[in-house]
């Protein structure tokens, strides 16, 4: 780990580096602009830019046309308005015909921080992995967005890019394969499905663990779907322990995606570590973290008393 990006900035560079080499790409902002980053675009590639104002369903209708016409969409504005005040355009517009659309969505989850639960959605990975076909990605870091956003403009089809405000360490290289985990520790004892923000918080509680005599293995699955159901299901059996960490909602989100998988198999005891169905509210990233019992020490006791 070395530096701190959030994955919003790595977004925005991600795009204005796409848009030199692929002028299909183009790109949509509900007014918020600067603070998805789509404005690094903008300013390079302002004929390639729109703004939609403060109107997310129009947003979407207008990206589904451009798609028709062989455009390459990408649309952003905060996550909570995106999934969901547009969820009907998305599902019906962009879900329903299979449009190849990119709904790349920031300040998601509980480190948006001092805007409070209206702003800090907890459900938007649960609502974009129920419309059919929808490919749902949560990067783990500015290197793995960067890859996230060059592979989704690739692929054909709906996809839901999970982007983060807060700034988080820069993880060491990893291949990305939408569809594929990758395997960041292998351990024997317990396995930690993660994926976002929680993936260095992963790694950071397997080392303390490591200490303790424990080999903890740490899976990063960085798309939530189509999930890596083979890879769940080698260390489920491997570690016979498995816990699911995420800054989303402990309903709909990674931990039900990852219990999915493994209905009908052996019973694995299984630990869902995530919002514990409340809203989010008002405070700093870290205090938030820590008031829902996803910084790293209340991590570690969690896992340890599961253990």
């Amino acid at each position: 780990m070395s530096e701190l990006i959030a994955t919003r900035a790595a977004y925005g560079d991600a795009l204005v580096e796409l848009g030199r080499i692929n002028d299909k790409v183009v790109v949509m902002d509900a007014d918020l602009s600067h603070a998805t980053m789509t404005c690094k675009f903008a300013e390079k590639y302002p004929e390639r830019f729109f703004n939609a104002g403060i109107a997310e369903a129009n947003m979407t209708g207008m990206s589904v046309g451009l798609s028709e016409m062989g455009f390459i969409p990408f649309i952003s504005t905060f996550a909570m308005f995106g999934t969901g005040r547009a969820f009907e355009q998305v599902r019906n517009s962009i879900g329903y015909p299979h449009s190849n659309v990119k709904l790349a969505m920031t300040h998601a989850g509980i480190t948006l921080g001092e805007d409070g639960g209206s702003h800090e959605t907890i459900e938007d990975i649960a609502l974009m992995r129920v419309i059919p076909g929808m490919t749902v990605i949560c990067p783990a870091d500015a290197s793995e967005t960067r890859k996230a956003i060059f592979a989704a403009a690739e692929m054909k089809g709906p996809i839901y890019l999970r982007l983060a405000r807060m700034a988080s360490p820069v993880l060491d290289e990893m291949p990305f394969i939408i569809g594929k985990g990758n395997v960041l520790k292998d351990g024997k004892d317990l396995v930690i499905f993660t994926c976002g923000l929680m993936v260095h918080k992963a790694l950071y509680v397997a080392e303390k663990l490591h200490e303790e005599g424990l080999e903890i293995a740490v899976i990063n699955l960085h798309t939530i779907k189509p999930i890596d159901s083979e890879l769940i299901k080698e260390y489920a059996t491997k570690t016979k322990k498995i816990v699911t960490l995420e800054e989303h909602s402990v309903i709909g989100g990674l931990g039900d995606a990852v219990a999915s998988v493994l209905l009908g198999e052996a019973g694995f005891p299984l630990k869902k570590l995530g919002v514990m169905d409340v809203f989010g509210q008002s405070g700093t990233p870290e205090e938030l973290l820590k008031h829902y019992r996803l910084d790293e020490e209340s991590i570690l006791e969690d896992i340890k008393s599961f253990i």
